[in-house]
């Protein structure tokens, strides 16, 4: 009895807050539906790794000695030593990708683009906020609402700060239909609101369905190197899906790969949010300096297009469509289409806003991998 009660006496109030943490990432993923395969193992692994002496963390116990926990052995195997999970979660999410629509319409590479302004402000912001350029890197990076991609960034510059930029970058996620709406009301009007968009797409060959894959990854590797894991696996998946002859694979790579490792990846990644490393004003700080990121991100794509509007009396864009150039896919392009709708019942934005998501998942593991190497270059 000495023994349970201890184990109670030694919960410090960081745990509690952490306990509180986890049951909210819990509440938001089964009530609200938010990103709930992720959610909901990183708030139960919030509360595991928070129990005293928790036997998922390493630990040294007299008269046993040195027993591993699965959930540090998962974070040193699988995300310190090789970063595997976030770099093999692509190949999911490459496979899921239809990049048609944006082949239909090259313009739209320039949103993706456009829609990484974020990153880059939020950098130069926790800068100033006396963050070193590794976390403050990392920090930035949230910005792309790209959650492989903030791990993966956070864990190569050795960011201190891993857990809360990873709860950062999957809670805005998940936040899209909330935030963004109110993102991009701020700089626009009705009136360019409701400018329609004619879709007449040219037919994509399946020749260049399956070169494109390829063509992106060399270009990728020879302007930014660091981008070759991030790019390579994604456009690996959607080659998968384009070949024509690996339909099984497709299948088991969009549903059943990138399930599991999902969920392998939202319970590691709980290793990083022990209340020591997670309970910290700098922890607030990061959630804020996130959310700078990604409305900025949205902003920045929304202005540039209102920019291309100044060179074009015909054909003009919607703003909106702008916003939909970040990586959170498919979720941006759909809150562009019901914003659409409500302005005007009969303008259908949805595969222009489509076409601007799925070139803003490339640009923002583009931006990753050149984030990585500039940043790596600086601190050597």
């Amino acid at each position: 009895m000495d023994f349970l009660l201890s184990g109670i006496m030694d919960i410090t109030p960081q745990q509690l807050v952490m306990y509180a943490v986890g049951i909210i990432l819990i509440y938001l993923a089964i009530a609200k539906g938010f990103e709930p395969a992720l959610l909901l193992p990183m708030g139960f692994g919030a509360i595991l790794v928070n129990l005293p002496a928790s036997g998922v963390l390493n630990q040294t116990l007299e008269g046993i000695g040195e027993t591993h926990g699965i959930i540090q052995w998962l974070f040193e195997t699988t995300i310190e030593a090789s970063e595997a999970l976030p770099i093999l979660l692509f190949i999911g999410i490459g496979a899921m990708i239809d990049f048609g629509p944006l082949l239909s319409n090259p313009k739209m590479f320039l949103f993706g683009a456009a829609a990484q302004f974020g990153i880059f402000f939020t950098i130069s912001v926790a800068c100033l906020l006396n963050f070193d350029l590794g976390d403050a890197a990392s920090i930035g990076i949230i910005g792309a609402a790209d959650g492989p991609t903030s791990i993966l960034v956070s864990q190569i510059l050795k960011s201190k700060y891993v857990g809360a930029i990873a709860v950062a970058a999957y809670s805005y996620m998940a936040l899209v239909p909330i935030v963004q709406p109110l993102a991009i009301k701020l700089v626009t009007t009705k009136k360019e609101r409701m400018i329609r968009m004619d879709y007449n797409p040219k037919s994509v060959t399946r020749l260049t369905r399956i070169l494109f894959p390829i063509i992106v990854t060399f270009i990728a590797g020879l302007i930014a190197p660091q981008s070759v894991a991030l790019v390579g696996f994604l456009m690996f998946g959607n080659i998968i899906r384009e070949c024509g002859v690996l339909g099984s694979l497709s299948d088991t790579a969009q549903n059943s790969l990138a399930n599991l490792i999902t969920l392998l990846l939202g319970i590691t990644i709980s290793f990083s949010m022990t209340a020591e490393a997670f309970v910290s004003l700098d922890t607030l700080l990061i959630m804020l300096l996130g959310l700078v990121a990604f409305i900025f991100d949205t902003i920045g794509g929304v202005l540039f297009a209102k920019l291309l509007n100044l060179f074009f009396r015909k054909n003009k864009i919607n703003p909106m469509v702008g916003a939909a150039g970040i990586s959170a896919f498919p979720m941006s392009a759909r809150v562009v289409q019901k914003m659409g709708l409500k302005e005007d019942p009969s303008n259908h934005l949805l595969m222009h806003a489509i076409s601007a998501n799925v070139s803003g998942q490339i640009a923002s593991v583009v931006a990753g991998g050149i984030i990585i190497s500039l940043v790596s270059n600086m601190l050597k």
